[in-house]
């Protein structure tokens, strides 16, 4: 299971195969026995501004 630190998401996957970091950006692919995902990690800082910018032009 791939699980999101807003402990909002989470995917079901098949085992995880193997994990390959990008350098030097936080980019990672992970494959599992199916699929392939890309996941790109934002820094904590930046991720908290976006949240709060989008819940005030709501």
């Amino acid at each position: 299971m791939i699980e999101f630190s807003d402990g909002l998401h989470e995917y079901v996957t098949t085992p995880v195969r193997r994990v390959l970091k990008l350098a030097p950006g936080e980019v990672f692919y992970i494959e599992t026995m199916n699929s392939r995902y890309r996941l790109e990690v934002e820094p904590r800082e930046v991720a908290l501004d976006d949240a709060a910018t989008r819940s005030s032009s709501t």
